[in-house]
């Protein structure tokens, strides 16, 4: 008679060891995706811009949920200022296993309004950013022979919306980013893969002109799920691609929308 095959158990804390950076992690995806890390065991660190009372509020939360944590001050537009980033988070918690590069800004403009300057900061803080981050914690994941990066891109890269068009080229970017890099780091155990969040509820929502909100009911009309999308979604997501249980995914791109787009 043949055995049949059990279903390894679940492991309750599968990042038990692991060090996760979070860029933009004081509020909003990032901070949701903290937790969900420090949940999954992981030792956090919360990369932010400025944002020290919320980073630390975020810190407070991680280690609650039994994790040890430090949040990192950088401003990521500078190399050298990520490179001393990476050092001191190397120094003090590890290596970097999982960079989750969720950090950017939401530049709304017409095209008409959308000179070089406006173009390039975009582009900066959207993709270049996602670059700089991953170039940096790459040789330490290489020399493990582990690692994942978590890119996290928008609906809007595929959808496109007017007033967004720098934003959602520079998110249309991280695609192209997340296939090249899977291909040129799978051979060393390092799986790329990218989330497309929708419309999700976050606080920086409201400081939105009116002009600019999306009514929510109009929005949920355009989803199969009917709710808003909340933080805590795509920090799910993110969890998953982030542990050895997603060993065998790169190179994906997986909306996180209530089925607005179908693809």
């Amino acid at each position: 008679m043949t055995t049949p095959l059990l279903a390894p158990p679940l492991v309750a804390r599968p990042l038990q060891g692991r060090v996760a950076l979070i860029t933009g992690a004081a509020t909003g995806i990032g901070a949701a995706t903290a937790r969900a890390l420090a949940s999954a065991g992981a030792t956090i660190a919360i990369g932010h811009y400025a944002q020290i009372d919320q980073a630390r509020t975020a810190l407070e939360e991680v280690r609650r949920l039994g994790t040890d944590g430090i949040e990192v001050n950088a401003d990521l537009t500078d190399p050298d200022a990520v490179d001393l980033m990476v050092r001191q988070i190397v120094s003090e918690v590890g290596p970097v296993d999982i960079l989750v590069n969720n950090a950017g800004a939401y530049p709304r403009m017409t095209w008409h309004e959308t000179d070089e300057i406006a173009w390039t900061h975009a582009l900066d803080v959207n993709l270049t950013l996602h670059y700089r981050m991953s170039h940096a914690v790459t040789p330490a994941m290489i020399d493990r022979q582990w690692g994942r990066i978590i890119n996290v891109s928008s609906v809007n890269a595929r959808a496109g919306r007017p007033g967004l068009t720098a934003y959602s080229t520079a998110k249309a970017g991280l695609l192209g980013l997340t296939r090249s890099l899977a291909r040129e780091l799978g051979p060393h155990g390092i799986c790329v893969n990218t989330v497309l969040p929708g419309a999700i509820q976050v606080d920086a929502e409201n400081t939105l002109p009116a002009h600019h909100r999306a009514r929510p009911e109009d929005q949920i009309a355009r989803q199969c799920v009917p709710r808003r999308g909340q933080p805590d979604d795509v920090a799910a997501a993110i969890a998953f691609l982030a542990a050895p249980a997603a060993s065998f995914i790169t190179g994906q791109s997986l909306h996180i929308d209530g089925g607005w787009l179908l693809h």
